[in-house]
């Protein structure tokens, strides 16, 4: 359960840091620093395709696909509905 809401929390932040900012500096230094963190909970895979990846290479168990896949969807789907509604605020 743990690695399933880092996946969320960290997709989450990730989308948000891509669409509040565009700037690739600071969307590879946040994907470097949700990895770091969460490379021993969940492997951090934070995109659909790679949990696909990780499921093929036989480095991610098939009951575990899922739900990771799950959480990284419910993540990014917040992450564009928090920065309209942060957006809507902010003008």
């Amino acid at each position: 359960m743990r690695a399933y809401i880092f996946e969320f929390i960290a997709t989450l932040i990730f989308v948000y840091v891509i669409i509040a900012t565009g700037n690739c500096f600071a969307i590879g230094a946040t994907l470097a620093l949700l990895c770091m963190i969460g490379a021993k909970i969940s492997g951090c895979s934070v995109n659909p395709a790679v949990t696909l990846a990780l499921l093929t290479s036989g480095k991610l168990a098939a009951n575990h696909v899922l739900p990771y896949i799950g959480a990284e969807i419910a993540g990014a789907l917040t992450a564009v509905q928090l920065h309209k509604l942060l957006k809507k605020y902010h003008k």
